[in-house]
């Protein structure tokens, strides 16, 4: 039955892109009698939430999809129904003309929903370019936006050097107000090669937590030279993004690229190093499927979380070495250092999924005598040590889901974007932010939450909500006691 599951799963997943965390899964009574009973817990535990009712369900078990090859137009069309959330801030957003004008560079991986967000905000009267890296851009998406005529500076097959000029064109020719950006790349480097246009940038909308951490470090330093918004630390983006979206389709990608048995059997050994919102979405997930998981984090408290969650939690040294599979969840450089992977078995596979450059340290690798070569499915790479082991590495040791799959989801992308549109709005509204970094308050997160339910017909009781939690501080357990008769 496992092994059913982790088919579908992994189906459902690489073919429609829609998330199934929170999806209503009808099970007809012939497939549960036939299916190992834990099926439902084993779907709760993954945020799927099972039902006898067909006419209810968003997804029948165990269907799969057939499978499509989209245009890119196909897929812009496709993420475009699954986005109303940021559909509805947008149009807000056009109907006041705040953006009229503006030029917002985004620096973000180049698919399906981006391509959405773009338009959207050129819908709403700014001027936008999109710059992202060789392994982050979708070609066929690139092309489509190319060809509706926006300026785009991605080409799947560039060089590093490449990728250095088309970021530096983008800023010369586009000369931002308002960056977008992904990891804080495409900010530093303006700051760094292209001073001259600091004092135009009006604000920063930062997407990813390694991003917050390198912005918060110029703060730290006195060096950061404009607002930035930690888009990152809105719970509409950490507890969704990050667990369900990344934590889900980095678990299904790897599935695609090792086959379903690979994450769904006790006999397999995960190591999951860190154990922030991404690494427990996708151990909660691969135990789920059935495979046993360790936890490496360095912080205690986390480390704690993982033991009360029921994982193994365990040092570096203990647990690599009997490892089958090693999934590096940190967006740390060098979390795994050279002297840790020639601890790992010949043949262990590599996953990154925090995913920032050299999380596993391939440069100290190759500097050593060790090599890099695509195997026959190139999203998968012979890493060659110089002590003679050869592991299996993802995704050349980029963010697997990205780099090697679609990517998040489309209705988890949705809530993102939902979460960059209030940056952007907030940016640009009223008097510009101070120099540093800033977070958006609980109050953004709960108009994008009510969104999000309206648009899935869920009602909650906002009246109850609304009433004060403490109505009178005088009130206490002496003056509000019942007395018995």
């Amino acid at each position: 039955m496992t092994n059913t599951f982790s088919t579908w799963i992994c189906a459902w997943a690489q073919e429609t892109n829609a998330s199934l965390a929170g999806a209503r899964v009808y099970i007809s009574p012939d497939s549960l009698a036939k299916a190992d009973p834990t099926l439902p817990l084993r779907m709760a535990e993954w945020g799927l939430v099972p039902t006898d009712k067909r006419e209810a369900a968003d997804f029948l078990y165990p269907e799969l999809p057939a499978h499509e090859n989209l245009t890119g137009a196909q897929m812009l069309a496709r993420a475009e129904k699954g986005m109303s959330v940021s559909a509805a801030l947008a149009n807000q957003i056009a109907k006041s003309g705040k953006l009229r004008g503006m030029s917002i560079a985004l620096s973000l991986i180049v698919e399906p929903k981006t391509a959405v967000l773009v338009e959207r905000l050129a819908a709403a009267g700014a001027n936008v370019g999109v710059y992202c890296h060789a392994h982050e851009c979708d070609q066929r998406v690139a092309d489509e936006l190319a060809a509706r005529g926006h300026i785009i500076e991605a080409n799947s097959t560039w060089t590093p050097a490449q990728e250095h000029e088309g970021a530096l064109r983008l800023m010369d020719r586009l000369k931002p107000d308002l960056i977008i950006d992904d990891g804080a790349n495409f900010a530093r480097l303006l700051v760094m090669e292209r001073p001259e246009l600091v004092a135009n940038v009006r604000g920063i909308a930062e997407e990813t937590t390694s991003g917050v951490r390198a912005f918060q470090a110029m703060a730290d330093e006195g060096e950061l030279p404009f607002p930035v918004i930690a888009v990152n630390d809105s719970a509409l983006k950490t507890c969704f993004d990050n667990r369900h979206g990344t934590g889900e389709t980095c678990v299904s990608t790897t599935m695609e690229l090792l086959g379903p048995d690979a994450l769904s059997s006790p006999d397999v050994s995960v190591c999951v190093i860190g154990y922030g919102p991404v690494g427990e979405g996708f151990a909660r997930r691969v135990r789920t499927l059935g495979a046993r998981v360790a936890i490496v984090e360095t912080d205690p408290v986390k480390a704690l979380e993982a033991r009360f969650a029921g994982f193994e939690v365990a040092t570096q040294s203990d647990v690599l070495h009997d490892a089958d599979v090693v999934v590096s969840a940190t967006g740390v450089r060098h979390t795994l250092a050279l002297d840790a992977l020639q601890t790992l078995r010949e043949g262990a596979a590599v996953v990154v999924i925090g995913g920032i450059q050299n999380e596993i340290a391939l440069d100290e690798v190759i500097q050593t005598g060790g090599s890099l070569r695509p195997e026959k499915d190139k999203r998968i790479f012979s890493l060659a040590l110089p002590n003679g082991r050869r592991l299996r590495l993802l995704a050349a040791g980029d963010g697997v889901n990205y780099a090697a799959g679609p990517g998040n989801p489309i209705q988890i992308m949705d809530l993102s974007f939902a979460v960059q549109l209030c940056a952007v709005d907030r940016i640009v509204s009223g008097d510009k932010l101070p120099v540093g970094v800033h977070r958006l308050g609980p109050d953004t997160d709960r108009r994008i939450a009510s969104l999000a339910l309206a648009a899935r017909g869920i009602s909650i009781d906002v009246e109850q909500q609304e009433k004060p939690l403490v109505p009178d501080w005088r009130v206490t357990h002496y003056s509000d006691a019942i007395t018995q008769e």
